[in-house]
């Protein structure tokens, strides 16, 4: 592979979005007589790499795009033109929020996994059937919903999103938030929870209580952060902390 825009283009694919330096150095190989500088030479050109500029501005065009947006059905079709993370391009599908646009629960998830990615619909595989039971269980029923995820476009292989991927997408879910309106968003898994929040918190420390995320108009939704349908599959000796929040959820709606 020598040319230099494949070679970029397999760099952003693989979630690369910085560099160290021009040119390799070993310092192993270094002799025991001379002394290695780790100084960083001044190469008078701006500190931050061209991929961190591409994606500060894709951020701000996805910003832009939602300013304009002043329907679900105006946002999704611009979202279907946007070019400004790389994931588009190794997904098969846009994976937008779906069901009811003025759902009082809105369900957010992390990224779209091989079964979404195939059909175009958040929470469509093994997780979302579990959601479903999940959700009838505190007699609430799929469609009266609107679920969606931070990221618009499945990582390959499933791997973990980089921060500048949930950057570029997370104008598009804030918006999907302000245009749904929801009384309450349910956040599953940690990275969904840290994304919307803007913390680091282990979803540990963040489940079993409601906390505030407030829209850029200053309203203020109460959310219920829980652990993710994929780790309960894996996990299932934690379902019983899951119903608990659960039950929180159904309460919190019947206040």
């Amino acid at each position: 592979m020598d040319n230099p825009e494949k070679i970029l283009s397999w760099y952003v694919l693989s979630g690369v979005d910085e560099i160290c330096g021009e040119e390799p150095m070993n310092l192993l190989s270094a002799k025991n007589d001379k002394q290695v500088s780790h100084e960083i030479p001044n190469s008078g050109r701006p500190a931050t790499t061209l991929l961190a500029q591409e994606n500060t501005a894709a951020c701000n065009n996805a910003r832009e795009i939602c300013d304009k947006a002043q329907t679900l059905e105006d946002l999704k079709a611009m979202v279907e033109t946007f070019e400004g993370c790389s994931l588009k391009f190794s997904a098969n599908s846009t994976v937008f929020g779906h069901g009811n646009p003025q759902a009082e629960v809105m369900i957010i998830g992390e990224a779209p996994g091989a079964d979404e990615d195939r059909v175009g619909e958040p929470f469509v595989g093994r997780s979302g059937h579990l959601l479903d039971k999940m959700l009838q269980s505190v007699a609430i029923h799929r469609e009266d919903c609107f679920i969606t995820n931070v990221l618009l476009w499945r990582p390959p292989g499933n791997r973990t999103p980089t921060d500048g991927e949930v950057a570029v997408c997370l104008p598009f879910l804030q918006r999907q938030i302000e245009l749904v309106k929801p009384r309450v968003l349910l956040l599953l898994g940690g990275s969904a929870a840290n994304a919307v929040l803007g913390n680091a918190e282990s979803i540990s420390g963040m489940r079993g209580h409601f906390m505030d995320y407030t829209t850029a108009n200053g309203t203020v939704i109460p959310a219920l952060a829980s652990f993710h349908p994929a780790f309960l599959l894996r996990s299932p000796a934690q379902k019983a902390k899951a119903w608990s929040d659960m039950m929180r959820l159904q309460r919190k709606l019947a206040e």
